[in-house]
């Protein structure tokens, strides 16, 4: 392979800031900071949201938006079905 043409390759721990879990696996992620874990150094990349702290994966996703979307669409649909009473029209 040429020189200084592919990125370089190497084990680097992706640490989630919510749970506090480290993931070593292989990256070409450019990072400033690093991390010893078991004697060995590993460039480290802080992720904000994994599948262990995001809320869809977790099973923590709450439904409370989707209820209010639907409570605002049955009480508008209300007052309109109420307007347009049967046989008013012909």
């Amino acid at each position: 392979m040429k020189e200084n043409t592919h990125p370089d390759y190497r084990e680097v721990v992706f640490l989630d800031v919510q749970t506090g879990k480290k993931i070593i696996t292989r990256s070409t992620i450019g990072t400033r900071e690093t991390i010893d874990i078991d004697g060995k150094t590993y460039p480290l990349f802080k992720c904000d949201v994994t599948s262990d702290s995001h809320p869809f994966y977790t099973g923590a996703q709450t439904r409370i938006v989707e209820t209010g979307r639907v409570e605002k669409f049955r009480a508008r649909f209300a007052r309109t079905a109420g307007a347009a009473k049967p046989g008013a029209g012909a």
